[in-house]
């Protein structure tokens, strides 16, 4: 495990090589950092502005060996979100580390927690927040295939799709609640009496009865937090939620 001063040490001396590297525009440290943010198990965020006269597949390229040569990166990965890309690192100390990079011209904070280091960065363009029509339709799209997963006895699968229905309610509760509803990082924030609700949607085993349990109170919660966005709405996709949920329908 990582130590905060190894992070602190290691994100100083990327910062050094970015203010360093005449083909990069503008550095910012983003995250909890950028905020104050951070605690013991807090990982590394930093976004790189690329000069339009660099070829970006060549930066990505050096600072990719970098991180394997200096910091013995076991892995990476690609995560592309419009024009920028996100490699992410894992190093042998559990430490993640994410490098953002973007041309010139797409270098803004995307989110408040960015925190410009050196160069410039364009305006701002905050994400736009989850949208409850979405989730809600993302839902009883997981909510279709649990039952057809447990039409076919495909208890794992069941077991993955009610646990989405889950994901995709909490959600919503989050956004109610004026919460962040991406990956999670609003439900630890939500009121106690709010995650007590959604307990009995955990599964606690693969048989077809707790299965199919789970999936009529998880879609009852689903149902609930359809009716706090659009109570017409709601109105509408009860009966066909329902039925899905009935133990005959599911096999």
């Amino acid at each position: 495990m990582f130590t905060p001063e190894e992070r602190a040490l290691l994100r100083t001396d990327l910062l050094k090589r970015a203010t360093n590297d005449p083909r990069i525009s503008g550095v910012a440290i983003t995250g909890s950092a950028a905020v104050e943010r951070e605690d013991q198990w807090s990982d590394i965020d930093l976004a790189f502005g690329i000069n339009d006269t660099a070829e970006l597949s060549e930066v990505l390229s050096d600072w990719t060996a970098f991180m394997y040569n200096r910091y013995l990166a076991l892995h990476h990965l690609d995560v592309v979100s419009g024009a920028w890309t996100y490699r992410v690192f894992l190093l042998p100390n559990t430490l993640q580390v994410d490098l953002a990079f973007v041309f010139a011209t797409e270098f803004r904070a995307l989110a408040t927690t960015f925190r410009l280091i050196y160069g410039t960065a364009n305006m701002p363009r905050h994400a736009l927040p989850s949208s409850p029509l979405n989730l809600i339709g993302l839902g009883w799209l997981y909510a279709l295939h649990a039952r057809n997963s447990l039409a076919r006895q495909n208890w794992w699968q069941a077991e993955y799709m009610i646990s989405g229905i889950r994901d995709h309610a909490l959600a919503l509760a989050c956004i109610r609640h004026g919460l962040p509803a991406v990956h999670g990082r609003g439900i630890d924030l939500l009121p106690s009496e709010e995650v007590g609700h959604f307990e009995g949607s955990l599964v606690q085993n693969l048989s077809k009865t707790e299965l199919l349990r789970a999936f009529q109170f998880v879609t009852r919660r689903l149902l609930s937090e359809i009716r706090s966005v659009d109570e017409e709405l709601a109105g509408r996709l009860e009966k066909v939620l329902t039925f899905l949920t009935e133990d005959e329908v599911t096999g």
